[in-house]
């Protein structure tokens, strides 16, 4: 049997701690994650604030955030490009023409990736999912045990959807999907308050029980405000019914 095939050299003037050695070494395109980066930016243009570019953006941000945790254990270019793609394909959106098992891949293939990267950046794009986990999630841990980046970049979109830009992304997508508050509050009990037990790195897990809080702080001043409300409309139910 041969001997694997060395890493590639890296020329004088890339250092070795450098995103573009990383690249390198992987045989990607020095300008994939910027290439990527300007597609998804095009590719949610048209999504409600929700689940907008600013939000791939925030993932990205926690997602390093979580990696620096263990380095060793999640590769940093798969992370960030998982991180960047991982909204791509959002079943939620997806156009009739689009096959959400195969566009994370074929948008990496088409910016010059490797068959392998992009069969495993979409692997774990197509894990992240919260509900997709709830139905079945030994698909989950079968992904983590193959690739762990999956737990860092599932971690960090998981922070992102609850504590405060939790609350405000609540109330953004069901204003777009023409939901009332009181319809988008029931989300926090639907959802929300129960994404901090699927954390899987432990820093996410501080994180979420710290975002978690804040949200329960926010459901209580909430009641408490419509109480107020309704005290007050006693004296008028028979004339508002």
């Amino acid at each position: 049997m041969s001997a694997p095939a060395p890493p590639p050299k890296l020329p004088a003037d890339i250092r070795p701690d450098s995103l573009e050695a990383d690249l390198l070494r992987h045989g990607l395109p020095h300008d994939l994650i910027h290439q990527v980066t300007d597609y998804v930016k095009s590719y949610m243009a048209p999504y409600d604030g929700s689940h907008d570019f600013a939000h791939v953006l925030r993932v990205l941000g926690l997602s390093q955030i979580l990696r620096a945790q263990d380095p060793a254990r999640y590769d940093r270019v798969t992370t960030i490009l998982a991180a960047l793609l991982h909204d791509v394909g959002d079943r939620k959106y997806l156009l009739p023409h689009q096959d959400s098992t195969t566009l994370v891949r074929d948008v990496l293939l088409s910016f010059g990736a490797t068959e392998n990267f992009a069969a495993k950046v979409q692997t774990i794009a197509s894990a992240v999912s919260y509900s997709s986990e709830v139905k079945d999630p030994q698909v989950v841990r079968d992904v983590i045990a193959k690739y762990p980046e999956l737990e860092v970049v599932q971690d960090a979109d998981r922070l992102d959807a609850i504590g405060a830009i939790g609350i405000g992304r609540v109330f953004t997508f069901g204003g777009a999907k023409g939901r009332g508050m009181e319809t988008s509050l029931d989300h926090f009990e639907d959802k929300l308050v129960k994404v901090v037990g699927s954390m899987k790195s432990a820093l996410g897990a501080k994180m979420a029980r710290e975002r978690t809080e804040r949200l329960l702080a926010f459901r209580k001043m909430w009641e408490e405000e419509v109480s107020e409300a309704e005290w007050g409309l006693e004296g008028l139910k028979e004339i508002i019914g």
